[in-house]
């Protein structure tokens, strides 16, 4: 039992009906790792028969699918187009992954997600049938096949205007290219990831993401480098695909608003994303009085569209609920998923700018002071003057995956923050909460003192050894004066710290802001979006 309450012998611990189904979508999640090479294809046609048996093959093709694939920014770009779509009066389905807090953000009707009613109703209607059906010829679907046979069962049940598909993982053989005839398609930036799955060459990635293209369907992409460039070309000239590069969005077209998503990547986003949607107005038959024909300006929907979307985890900031009072500290998570080489970079060039600029969330006392701001003008300068005598310091919450190089990503975030002046004062490394053979709920578990922290101190190797000038010997000397506080078990040393689970690094954040009340904490948490995730989930809690 979660909690570590105790129970009575007559009382039993009552299994909710959607934890119920959480515990059967659990059942579908393979043991094997996704570098195991025997999943290439993986019998990608047994979708279509998994697509009968729950008689789903007529709705799908009659279905105005926006499909989209890449290596980042295809989340973003989906939301950016889901919200446009909708502003423009549609009703719309948009299926995402991986979920940061639960499964149902991953099934959104009119940019909300999926209510436990609903998904309850069409997740046994599909189970059901498929259990029924599956043989040993034809098994069970795994986890993400079963997901994404679902968001088709919901989104045709739903009757949605327009269903957006972000690709799960490459493309060729993700379980969303199971639709035949989208109506457009997009790429959005490539760059080296999932290595182990899709290729070590930017070609071979672009090729396996190409694998969403259509015979004659048009499809857009934005500006990306020659290698990449030239295998997406071929792959349309083939198919007789048109393909255009959708430049990147001209601020000037928002009317001096700002986008709902952060940081300047996501402006090649934007432009993809309005790409996709003039083009699905046109082919849908929809643009009439749209003004869609003209270059220099966007139509009203568009704009409020681009400007009120939103994304969890994605250049998202949180500050710490904990210190809401006046005379605490401050403590400022700055969220952001990045998980390759290239999103690390503009993860940082993004902190490091969000924080010159002090783009930070008010603390909810600010905001009632704001509220109230009419007689108490004084008050308000007395707390911005506050604010300003606050020294900050900067902290690094980090992990990842353990088939990504550190060595690739973790240079890129330091080199890039100090570009922009930002020195982390100290890294700290933890496992994920998140368990990767379990959905579920997610209450937050106790520490594990027998956890496997292997993978954390191989990632404080390496940043001590990037913050020490690569000096292994000097690398190998901090690590016998860092200290194992056995109480906590933590290995310290002067730039960084291992914690054997993320709640004991948030309480050393919150104590050490407890003891600097002058200094603002603030902590970029990146690597992964399962650990966004879990911040996010240990935060709000």
């Amino acid at each position: 039992m979660s909690g570590g309450h105790t129970e009575l012998p007559e009382q039993k611990h009552a299994v909710s009906p959607y934890e119920e189904a959480l515990e059967a979508l659990s059942s579908l999640i393979t043991k094997r790792t996704r570098a195991d090479r025997s999943n290439k294809g993986d019998r990608f046609d047994i979708l279509f028969d998994y697509l009968k048996m729950l008689e789903l093959d007529g709705p799908i093709s009659e279905m105005k699918v926006i499909h989209v694939a890449g290596t980042k920014g295809k989340g973003s770009t989906c939301t950016l187009t889901e919200s446009i779509l909708r502003n423009c009066g549609f009703h719309t389905g948009l299926f995402t992954s991986p979920h940061l807090i639960d499964v149902r953000e991953r099934f959104r009707l009119d940019g909300v997600d999926i209510c436990e009613e609903k998904f309850l109703a069409y997740f046994w209607w599909c189970w059901d049938r498929l259990k029924e059906r599956s043989n040993e010829d034809i098994p069970m679907p795994t986890y993400f096949r079963f997901l994404a046979l679902l968001a088709f069962k919901i989104f045709s049940a739903e009757q949605v205007d327009v269903v957006i598909l972000e690709v799960g993982l490459g493309g060729k053989y993700d379980a969303t290219n199971v639709v035949q005839a989208p109506i457009v398609c997009g790429i959005s930036s490539l760059g080296y990831d999932h290595m182990e799955i899709l290729g070590n060459t930017l070609g071979e990635i672009a090729g396996e993401k190409a694998g969403i293209f259509k015979h004659g369907i048009p499809a857009f992409t934005v500006p990306q480098l020659d290698e990449a460039m030239s295998v997406l070309e071929k792959k349309a000239s083939e198919l007789d695909v048109p393909l255009q590069i959708a430049p990147p969005l001209d601020i000037n077209l928002l009317n001096g608003l700002e986008l709902g998503l952060h940081g300047e990547h996501q402006y090649l986003n934007a432009g993809l994303a309005v790409a996709l949607c003039r083009t699905w107005l046109q082919k849908t038959g929809y643009f009439e009085g749209m003004f869609l024909d003209e270059i220099s300006s966007l139509p009203e929907q568009f704009i409020k569209g681009l400007t009120t979307a939103s994304l969890q985890g994605r250049a998202q900031i949180v500050p710490d609920p904990y210190f809401n009072g006046e005379s605490t500290g401050d403590l400022v998570f700055y969220l952001d998923g990045a998980h390759s080489p290239e999103s690390m970079e503009m993860c940082a060039r993004w902190f490091s700018l969000a924080i010159a600029e002090g783009i930070q969330q008010q603390n909810p006392l600010k905001e009632q002071l704001q509220d109230k701001s009419r007689g108490s003008n004084d008050l308000m300068r007395k707390c911005q003057k506050e604010d300003l005598r606050k020294n900050s310091k900067q902290i690094l919450l980090f992990n990842c995956m353990s088939v990504r190089d550190p060595q690739l990503l973790l240079p890129r975030l330091i080199n890039a923050c100090a570009h922009h002046g930002v020195h982390f004062q100290k890294a700290l490394f933890v496992p994920n909460m998140s368990m990767y053979n379990k959905v579920g709920s997610y209450t937050v578990p106790q520490t594990d003192p027998q956890v496997d922290l292997s993978w954390q101190l191989t990632l404080q190797r390496v940043w001590e050894s990037l913050i020490h000038g690569g000096d292994d010997k000097n690398t190998d000397s901090i690590y016998e004066e860092g200290k194992e506080d056995k109480e906590k078990y933590l290995m310290s040393c002067e730039s960084s710290s291992v914690f054997p689970s993320l709640p004991l690094a948030i309480r050393w954040l919150r104590d050490s802001v407890e003891q600097n009340k002058s200094v603002r904490f603030q902590v970029l948490v990146t690597g992964s979006l399962h650990l966004v995730g879990d911040v996010l989930r240990c935060v709000k809690k």
